[in-house]
């Protein structure tokens, strides 16, 4: 009786910690009360994690799922002391040993082609055909540099008058957040403007420790790594607000580490983009490598 009220207890409270660790997965994509599932996508590499997802690992996670349950449930009866008071001393089974390595191995191989076919996709934007999928596509791109430090964002603008800004978080409790009418851990004291309907190169470093820019609605996840520089591409469909956190255990501020950004038709980022030239400040040139205490990073343009 106590070892199944243990059982009971650690069933509980695995189930306590997974329904936490969906929930705040969830807040980092803005999430709204009882939602289910990912958030929205509004870009192309998004909708094609969310078709792999709902298509292909939740039905073969239900079914594994489901047969595993049945084949405990059919242990527990069939084997249980009272059923079966001299325990077999099987050791082996040839058949049943191929059969769990067999099995599994080709769910692997099935999940292969689709998985390896998005993770090729999201490393360049040329290995995806967007005027097929977007009519008015005009091949217009632009490059945005991202800098972790502890604990904040900075954002650098090669194509648009090479400028940076620095993004903090804007309000950390609900008051904060009451009065200036945003959102509690996920504005930002300086919005960050990306404009819809254009390939956006993004470059990721870090001025000091690893941090991970992650925002679920355009399907980007990457580590900033000091003395690196590391890629991924994004292609808003939807002007909006979208979310993020820093996903790195990067300090004592990590938790404090949000992404706002605001996606705006391209016509109104350009307006930005000039105004913001003269208000925000120049990016200066990367110090040569071994001089200076700041990070020398490759320039965006490259």
């Amino acid at each position: 009786m106590a070892r199944k009220s243990m059982a009971l207890l650690a069933g509980l409270g695995t189930l306590a910690m997974g329904l936490a660790g969906l929930s705040g997965a969830a807040l980092a994509a803005k999430a709204v009360p009882w939602q289910l599932g990912l958030p929205e996508p509004v870009t192309p590499l998004a909708r094609d994690m969310l078709s792999f997802h709902n298509d292909w690992l939740m039905p073969i996670i239900t079914v594994i799922t489901i047969f595993v349950l049945i084949l405990l449930i059919y242990v527990c009866v069939r084997f249980r002391e009272s059923a079966n008071p001299v325990p077999s001393k099987t050791t082996h089974n040839t058949l049943l040993e191929i059969v769990w390595i067999g099995i599994p191995s080709l769910i692997l191989i099935v999940l292969a082609f689709p998985s390896l076919s998005l993770l090729y996709a999201t490393d360049d934007p040329a290995n995806v055909d967007l005027q097929e999928r977007y009519a008015d596509f005009d091949g217009e791109e632009i490059t945005v540099k991202i800098i972790g430090h502890q604990w904040f964002w900075e954002y650098q603008y090669p194509d648009n008058g090479n400028f940076l800004i620095e993004a903090r978080i804007a309000a950390r409790t609900h008051e904060e957040a009451e009065e200036m009418g945003v959102e509690r851990l996920m504005a930002t004291d300086e919005v960050i403007y990306f404009p819809t309907d254009t390939v956006i190169r993004l470059q990721f470093t870090s001025a000091d420790v690893l941090h991970n820019w992650s925002l679920s609605d355009f399907g980007v996840r990457m580590d900033t790594v000091p003395g690196r520089l590391n890629q991924a591409w994004t292609y808003i469909e939807e002007p909006g607000d979208y979310y993020g956190f820093c996903s790195e255990l990067c300090g004592i501020d990590h938790a404090f580490m949000p992404i706002h950004i605001r996606a705006v038709e391209r016509d109104e980022f350009e307006t930005w983009a000039a105004g913001a030239v003269d208000q925000y400040y120049p990016v200066e040139e990367a110090a040569a490598p071994g001089q200076g205490t700041d990070l020398a990073v490759v320039p965006a343009a490259q």
